[in-house]
């Protein structure tokens, strides 16, 4: 298999990493996340790059680019440690408008591309325990349309949102995967009420309660395309999280060769030398599956849904081993908010329960197992 990225991913690679060590400094991230976390001036630097289109189609005005270039741009994303939903707004939703009509997809589509619009999936759920199928929020068809009643938790940047795609139930019973419609739910509507504030990791998330809110039908039947979207939101995540745990290596290393102790550098130690390899194993093995995660996103569902549950597992411990590894190796000064491997370390976390946490998924693998458990398959 060919691992290499062609002229055009390497030259998309160097692009957006040019963008991050010119304009996207730890002092400006800093910054922005003390001021409250808002994002949509970053947003729009990436529009100017043409990166808001990344996923769109060429006909909405978008490049139609695929997982790997997305893999690319959310790995350098990760190593700057770029303070906006990116994935969520440029990745995930333009997955979800593919299965709009037209019209809609002619509406919505060219305006996130320009960077006009930002519209993000509005799917969680207080009792759902990461499963999508888990959906109360309920839709009622009245003759202008649809209006919605429910609930949804932590929105990324649902403040800041134009728009949701918000999965609601037109029949069946809660856990059902059948009857679960997509709508687009427009933030100034009747019977929206917003509330954000602040996530861990410097970002802002949003609490949206819908009271009989206007909604545009995207497809009745959506949870293929919901899981679909949510798959491509974890390949992200994965690719993401490469990135930060390749910069938080390297500043580990670089603090390690620098800060002395009993008159050598600490670099020197051979107890220390032996933790660093266990943690450049493990983010060597979360590339890995970060790389798989994306090859697989064109395979059929069943298999799709599995390989992005393995690779969410490995993710999760890789992550949670390097960032909790290279905090205890800096020592005291890791855990300061002036400090940039503590911002490393804790978007690390909240990107471990992204999607699912790793026990969520672990459960997912486990489910999808056949009888060889995959040893002889």
């Amino acid at each position: 298999m060919d691992f290499e990225f062609s002229d055009d991913q390497a030259s998309l690679r160097d692009a957006v990493a040019r963008w991050v060590d010119k304009g996207f400094g730890f002092e400006r991230r800093h910054a922005l996340a003390k001021a409250g976390g808002t994002s949509r001036e970053v947003l729009n630097e990436l529009a100017e790059l043409g990166l808001m289109g990344l996923a769109v189609p060429e006909a909405h005005g978008g490049m139609g680019f695929g997982p790997v270039e997305a893999m690319v741009v959310m790995e350098e994303l990760g190593r700057g440690l770029v303070h906006a939903p990116y994935a969520a707004a440029a990745l995930v939703t333009p997955h979800l408008l593919a299965a709009a009509p037209q019209a809609l997809q002619t509406q919505w589509l060219p305006r996130i591309a320009a960077g006009e619009a930002l519209v993000v999936l509005a799917h969680q759920e207080r009792a759902a325990r990461y499963r999508l199928h888990h959906v109360t929020t309920r839709a009622t068809v009245t003759g202008a349309g649809h209006v919605l009643s429910g609930a949804k938790s932590v929105v990324p940047a649902g403040d800041e949102a134009d728009a949701f795609v918000v999965p609601a139930r037109l029949s069946g019973a809660d856990d059902d995967t059948a009857g679960i419609g997509l709508f687009l739910v427009e933030r100034g509507g009747a019977g929206v009420n917003v509330r954000g504030y602040p996530t861990q990791d410097g970002g802002r998330a949003a609490e949206l309660t819908l009271a009989a809110a206007p909604a545009t039908l995207i497809c009745a039947e959506g949870y293929e395309t919901l899981s679909l979207a949510a798959d491509v939101g974890l390949a992200a995540a994965c690719a993401e999280g490469t990135g930060l745990m390749e910069r938080l290596v390297a500043l580990t290393a670089e603090y390690m060769n620098t800060r002395k102790q009993f008159g050598v550098p600490i670099a020197s130690f051979q107890a220390l030398r032996h933790r660093m390899a266990d943690v450049k194993m493990q983010l060597e093995l979360g590339r890995s599956m970060s790389y798989f995660a994306s090859m697989k996103l064109g395979e059929p569902a069943p298999a799709r849904r599995r390989a992005l549950s393995q690779a969410k597992v490995q993710l999760g411990r890789s992550m949670r081993h390097v960032g909790q590894e290279c905090i205890q190796l800096h020592g005291g000064i890791g855990v300061t908010d002036e400090y940039i491997a503590s911002h490393y370390f804790k978007r690390l976390t909240l990107l471990e329960m992204t999607w699912g946490d790793t026990m969520h998924h672990l459960g997912e693998v486990s489910c999808r197992m056949q009888d060889t458990a995959g040893v002889f398959a």
